[in-house]
């Protein structure tokens, strides 16, 4: 054993010095080959020296660009001459190789409404200064989401809208919102003029959209695409009128949830862990009257000469409490009683981080009060009226006070005082009775006492209401409205829906009326969807015009403004855009009885089974003459026989 032990030893005392001897080896080899590529390199640069200089010098930036933050932080009195020499050098360089610059404000308007519910508006807006359309690669995102920009560099994209809205926007009770979305999906989409084929090019943006956003966007196809041709101009640069590059289209019967509310809160550079975004409960926003987030996506200019653009993605969320559902019938309003969450700090990456209370109604606080208090007020003209604004900036610490917690209360004091009408709302409903015929009647209000205005009508039809564009009627004031301007693209089955745009005078004060009538199809039995006895909807209506604003409007769009005031671009200082939808139409269709196929499955399997089964029974069944039983007087005589030997009876 001993002599085993000894040699087992020797045996790993030789390994280990076999090892030490291979490393050793390795090691000179590798010694020799770095010597070798020293001596080619100084025999190299011998031979090129121009070539050597460059690259020192650039070795020599490189390193200084590397050394600027300890340079900077000494007093320029104080450096040498050579320090300042290099530190104007590695200031050129930058300068030579400009990067995109980002910039991200937040916005939150409340505005108490008269019947005593609450609107919340929060606007995002994230400034690029790149440019997609000159069709070079952009590899590096910073603020604005990757996601976004690949989309518009991939599809030639000049500007995207789309909106998510569950429920329906109450103008008479609430007034106008800051931006207006119609029940449902909505998609409006320019594209360049360098996209040959538009409509497949369409057809891949709204799945790579659904995917996004969640969404069943999947479904919007030729059927409920439209391509207007006077409504949806442009808002931002550039003066495209070729309707050719712009589509349409709505889905007017899409659920929001929360699953399309999480891939728009990832868009944020923040997302939803600091600033306003916190607010942003799932569970108390869509616990409310009317719920609206939207993407906008549009160029617009840097000066306001114009010269150089940014991309500008603006992210909206509107949102309307109930006094009954939400507060309980008390009319005391609160951030926490909001959203169950309060604020303690700005986004990080936000240049400007600001809240709006609306109090231009309450100008001496009698009819609500707003604490915590704050001295800063600002005025802005929105939607041609000027309004006042008391101003949190949460960039500011002293905002947040000494619990570093800002959790705004509004306490209502008087229910007294009247909301000024809007200027301009629409109603839109179906008449008639039956399931052959109907007709749509559309209902434009005008409240101005003493000025007239021109407003565009957009109307798409689906196909299976089969318009009679022949009883068309406008009227106003019991007279009829003759349109200045119409255009119609009729639908064909199962490929396009009706198209009707046309431009109509409102008279002052005055109620205008749009009837057409329409003729229900009959559907194949594979079109119906899964509950057709609810009906088919029909997407809102689209009013589109300029009205009077009480108060000179701003048309310098490059101003620093609030972000819910700069929306629409304004041209005009006499008058502001607006635009208004409708009510989405529940039309029912002539629905055959789906358990029809049930009963005639039932009748037949019975016919089957009792019919087919006598007859086979007949034809396999065979029969035989059975002898009647012998009584019990018989059957004993046969035992006694058989226990005789004698054959029985």
């Amino acid at each position: 054993m001993a002599a085993r032990r000894c040699s087992f030893l020797a045996v790993l005392a030789l390994l280990f010095f076999v090892s030490i001897l291979v490393f050793v080896v390795a090691e000179s080899q590798e010694t020799k080959l770095t010597v070798e590529q020293h001596v080619t390199v100084v025999e190299d640069s011998q031979t090129d020296t121009e070539t050597a200089e460059q690259t020192i010098k650039q070795a020599a930036v490189e390193e200084r660009q590397w050394e600027a933050t300890e340079i900077e932080e000494a007093t320029p009195g104080d450096a040498p001459a050579e320090q300042q020499d290099s530190s104007a050098t590695e200031t050129a360089v930058p300068s030579s190789l400009p990067h995109p610059k980002d910039d991200f404000q937040e916005e939150l308007v409340i505005r108490p409404l008269h019947s005593g519910d609450i609107y919340a508006s929060f606007q995002f807006r994230t400034l690029w200064e790149t440019d997609f359309m000159s069709g070079n690669k952009v590899s590096h995102y910073g603020l604005f989401p990757k996601s976004l920009g690949q989309v518009i560099s991939k599809f030639s994209v000049r500007e995207l809208h789309i909106s998510f809205t569950q429920g329906y926007w109450r103008t008479m009770q609430w007034g106008q919102p800051f931006l207006p979305s119609p029940p449902g999906a909505e998609l409006w989409v320019w594209f360049q003029d360098s996209v040959t084929d538009v409509d497949e090019t369409w057809k891949e943006l709204t799945n790579v959209l659904s995917g996004i956003f969640c969404a069943s966007l999947n479904f919007i196809d030729s059927t409920n695409t439209v391509q207007p041709s006077a409504s949806f101009k442009p808002l931002g640069t550039g003066n495209v009128t070729d309707h050719r590059f712009l589509r349409y289209a709505t889905l007017p019967r899409e659920i929001v949830c929360t699953e399309n509310l999480t891939p728009w809160k990832k868009l944020l550079p923040c997302g939803s862990k600091a600033g306003l975004a916190v607010l942003l409960k799932s569970e108390k926003l869509f616990h409310s009257s009317f719920h609206s987030q939207a993407v906008h996506i549009r160029p617009v200019c840097q000066d306001w000469r114009c010269k150089t653009t940014s991309w500008e993605l603006r992210q909206t969320l509107n949102v309307v409490f109930d006094l009954h559902t939400s507060s309980q019938g008390k009319r005391e309003w609160s951030l926490f009683k909001m959203f169950s969450r309060t604020l303690t700090e700005a986004c990080p990456l936000a240049s400007s981080s600001k809240i709006y209370i609306d109090v231009t109604d309450n100008p001496e606080g009698e009819q609500f009060e707003v604490t915590p208090a704050t001295p800063l007020l600002s005025q802005a003209v929105v939607l041609g009226d000027r309004r006042t604004f008391s101003v949190y900036d949460l960039t500011q610490q002293i905002t947040f006070g000494t619990v570093r917690s800002l959790n705004l209360l509004i306490r209502w004091k008087s229910s007294e005082g009247d909301m000024l009408r809007p200027l301009l709302h629409a109603e839109r409903y179906v008449a008639g009775y039956g399931l052959q015929t109907g007709e749509i009647h559309t209902l434009m209000y005008n409240n101005h006492p003493y000025r007239s205005f021109p407003v565009l009508l957009l109307d798409s039809v689906p196909w299976y209401l089969r318009l009679y564009i022949h009883t068309l009627t406008v009227t106003s004031k019991g007279k009829d409205n003759k349109p200045s301007f119409i255009h119609y693209e009729p639908s064909k089955d199962r490929v396009r829906p009706h198209l009707l745009e046309m431009l109509v005078q409102l008279p002052p004060n005055s109620v205008t009326e749009v009837t057409v009538q329409f003729e229900r199809a009959l559907l194949k039995w594979t079109e119906y969807t899964p509950d057709p006895n609810h009906g088919f909807y029909v997407g809102s209506s689209v009013i589109s015009s300029l009205v009077p604003s009480v108060v000179a409007m701003d048309t310098n769009s490059t101003q620093d403004r609030p972000l819910f005031s700069s929306f629409f671009p304004c041209k005009e200082e006499s008058s502001y855009f607006v635009r208004v939808y409708t009510e989405p139409l529940l039309v029912n269709l002539p629905t055959p009885d789906f358990s029809m196929p049930y009963n005639v499955i039932c009748l037949t399997c019975t016919v089957v089974a009792v019919g087919y089964g006598s007859l086979y029974n007949l034809l396999t069944r065979s029969f035989q003459i059975e002898e009647p039983s012998p009584g019990l007087a018989k059957r004993i005589a046969n035992i006694i026989r058989k226990m005789r030997g004698v054959p029985p009876l």
